[in-house]
């Protein structure tokens, strides 16, 4: 057995001087999150509602640029607002984002935490609500209405924005709701955000992103069930399943779909991000037919119950960590 040295009074009091400002200017980290409180059921009917008004024809698939789409995200700000969340963006909830064929926004809003030493870090949940527009016919319809992509994800972000923001107790973390538009022509609003954060990269804990939760996929366990890209990259996934929400991994890792939203972005500057998602590799998937009426409705409502439960444990417990070898490299 080795002895034990003491330390001399003059080292122990520099010792102090230099760490203890750092220990105390630190935010202290979250070990668990609390149960979430009680919220407001999501409802099939006011999904499937929702789900309708931002895939509705008048909307002419949502182009980035677009009549259809300043609409939706009037519709998404609307909520925003009836939710009581912080506007964030450059003009209300709106942040202008540079394109030369039209007005372009992304919609954020803030939910601020309600702990002293966290609440000036945040996690970001989002979707894009742009698509396609108005392209070529198929069995004379021109029309891309992308109901499950994504205004599925859309409104999987305003109803989780909705039931957390009534709660009677707020998480820990901010939660910044962000709804982008531009993913579908190589995330144009997504690139914008990043560089014009409302908080700051550095104090960004994590990223959730929600991607076609439209239809079920027997590969997750059929309806009420979602898988999560990238799932053994980060700890997320395992914070996830320790706490019963409803995510396995991505049963179609082939397919890259880690890599092909907008998470990858937030990943890439070293931020924990996935994406929620229950896409079935359906034959309407960029095309006109991806309509409201082939959206499941109940089925969404469980997922968006997931997401609502996925939210409050990243706001409120401890931070997802890349697990070794995981984070991805541009």
């Amino acid at each position: 057995m080795t002895g034990v040295t003491r330390a001399h009074p003059a080292r122990l009091v520099r010792f102090a001087r230099l760490v203890l400002p750092l220990l105390l200017a630190a935010p202290l980290e979250a070990q668990t999150a609390r149960p979430m409180p009680a919220v407001d059921s999501i409802s099939p009917e006011r999904v499937a509602r929702l789900v309708a008004t931002l895939s509705d024809d008048s909307l002419e698939g949502r182009a980035i640029g677009g009549r259809g789409a300043m609409i939706a995200a009037q519709i998404i700000a609307d909520a925003f607002h009836e939710a009581g969340l912080e506007p964030a963006g450059d003009s209300g909830y709106f942040q202008r984002v540079p394109f030369a064929k039209g007005p372009a926004v992304n919609v954020i809003g803030l939910l601020r935490g309600g702990d002293s030493a966290l609440r000036d870090t945040a996690v970001v949940i989002d979707a894009h609500y742009d698509h396609l527009g108005i392209g070529r016919p198929v069995h004379g319809d021109s029309i891309y209405n992308g109901a499950d992509d994504d205004a599925s994800g859309t409104v999987a972000v305003m109803e989780t924005a909705r039931a957390l923001a009534r709660a009677g107790t707020r998480p820990r973390r901010t939660i910044v709701f962000l709804l982008l538009t531009g993913e579908e022509i190589g995330g144009t609003g997504n690139d914008w955000y990043l560089r014009h954060p409302a908080i700051p990269l550095a104090r960004t804990a994590a990223n959730l992103e929600i991607e076609m939760i439209g239809r079920p996929d027997p590969l997750a366990g059929g309806r009420g069930k979602a898988w999560l890209t990238g799932y053994a990259r980060s700890t997320m996934g395992a914070l996830l399943a320790q706490a019963g929400v409803p995510v396995v991994p991505d049963p179609r890792p082939a397919e890259q779909f880690f890599e092909r939203s907008d998470n990858i972005a937030f990943a890439y500057r070293g931020i924990p991000a996935h994406t929620i998602s229950s896409f079935n590799l359906h034959a309407d998937y960029h095309r006109p037919s991806d309509e409201a009426s082939r959206t499941d409705a109940a089925h969404m409502a469980a997922v968006i119950d997931a997401v609502t439960r996925a939210t409050w444990i990243l706001a409120d417990g401890p931070a997802p960590r890349w697990n070794p070898g995981g984070r991805p490299r541009p």
